[in-house]
């Protein structure tokens, strides 16, 4: 399973009912047209258009 990390581009609910800002960091699993996303146990169904993946030296400070 791939595991990555992304960006919210825009606002999303998660299971839990709580809504996510744009710009939120989130963990990805999956790959294609719709993605699991993970925040603090919270699961996300995400479409590809409603996040981008964060380059891997854009993750550190």
């Amino acid at each position: 399973m791939s595991r990555r990390i992304g960006t919210l581009l825009v606002a999303v609910s998660g299971l839990s009912g709580t809504t996510y800002p744009v710009g939120t960091r989130v963990a990805i699993q999956g790959n294609g047209g719709s993605v699991d996303g993970f925040i603090d146990g919270d699961w996300l169904p995400l479409a590809w258009w409603e996040f981008a993946d964060v380059r891997p030296e854009d993750s550190t400070g």
